[in-house]
């Protein structure tokens, strides 16, 4: 995508920020800030920005949701932090989680298990099945999911 134009104003330029990946607010918010529009001004750029559609923090959390699981294999605690981290609403980041597929993201937590036990087949299996507990939840797997997958895996 070619770049925006230095003389261009302060909308125009977020509009081509906003155009190119979804933002959240406080992505934008910061863009003005490093852009050194004045403050006074930021509340109606933002507002020209939802109005014409550019800036839909609801559409950039479900992505955000969506893209997390299935590119790194987060899960949804992890995901629902790092949207808390860039400010997003609580009812926005409830709707990014409601449309997760439960399916998919237990598809997802059983290959990112099975994956992990097979590199630690030279542990003993306590040490075995505590860092694959560990690795789960530090990837913001829920505690009782992750158990029940590692119960599974020390079955087999």
């Amino acid at each position: 995508m070619p770049r925006e134009p230095k003389n261009a104003s302060p909308l125009e330029r977020l509009k081509h920020y906003c155009a190119y990946q979804e933002r959240c607010h406080a992505e934008v918010k910061e863009k003005l800030r490093k852009l050194e529009v004045p403050f006074y001004e930021h509340d109606g750029i933002v507002a020209a920005l939802i109005a014409e559609n550019f800036l839909n923090e609801e559409r950039f959390a479900k992505l955000f949701a969506r893209s997390k699981m299935r590119q790194k294999q987060w899960g949804v605690q992890k995901i629902k932090q790092a949207l808390k981290q860039k400010q997003v609403s609580d009812y926005c980041i409830r709707m990014a989680l409601k449309e997760l597929e439960q399916e998919e993201y237990a598809g997802i937590l059983q290959k990112t298990a099975e994956r992990k036990w097979l590199s630690l087949q030279h542990e003993t299996p306590y040490i075995q099945r505590n860092k694959l507990a560990q690795y789960l939840l530090r990837k913001g797997f829920e505690a009782d999911a992750v158990w029940r997958v590692v119960a599974t895996l020390m079955r087999d």
